[in-house]
């Protein structure tokens, strides 16, 4: 799990945007395996260019924090899947609802260097991710390891 401040340490690092989106696509090829079975209309990214899904899950052994599995066909959304998974793994419900999508695209210059198209698309993952979160939340979830959420 990274903060916002580290990756906009790591990409000032960087330099340019060459470095930087090999960097992107790198995390993205790193980001763990995402469980076929997950693969459903409820956990993919509507709105997004690219075939995206995302799941929310628990662990019994870290109550109240949310983690997710993830999965792009494009490497440069896939990278940035990864980075918000970063970003939002091991986080309560309260404190992914808090994430702010502008911040997220300011602070690391996305904002100059993804088309309109891709920004919609980052803010739908976003948006799924925290539903799927809200909903892990609700009385009758019985959250485990590889649950899948219906947005």
């Amino acid at each position: 799990m990274k903060t916002l401040d580290e990756l906009v340490e790591i990409f000032e690092l960087l330099g340019d945007w060459d470095q930087r989106y090999a960097f992107i696509i790198d995390i993205g090829e790193g980001m763990p395996e995402m469980p076929e079975a997950l693969k459903i209309e409820g956990n993919k990214v509507k709105g997004c260019m690219s075939q995206v899904w995302i799941s929310a899950y628990a662990k019994p052994e870290h109550p109240g924090l949310i983690y997710f599995h993830g999965d792009c066909d494009t490497a440069v959304i896939k990278g940035v899947l990864a980075l918000l998974i970063q970003l939002c793994e091991a986080k309560t419900i309260e404190e992914l609802q808090q994430l702010d999508v502008d911040e997220f695209f300011e602070r690391l210059q996305l904002d100059e260097h993804l088309s309109p198209n891709r920004h919609v698309g980052v803010y739908a993952i976003v948006e799924l991710m925290k539903q799927q979160a809200a909903a892990l939340k609700s009385p009758d979830s019985n959250a485990t390891e590889s649950r899948s959420v219906s947005a």
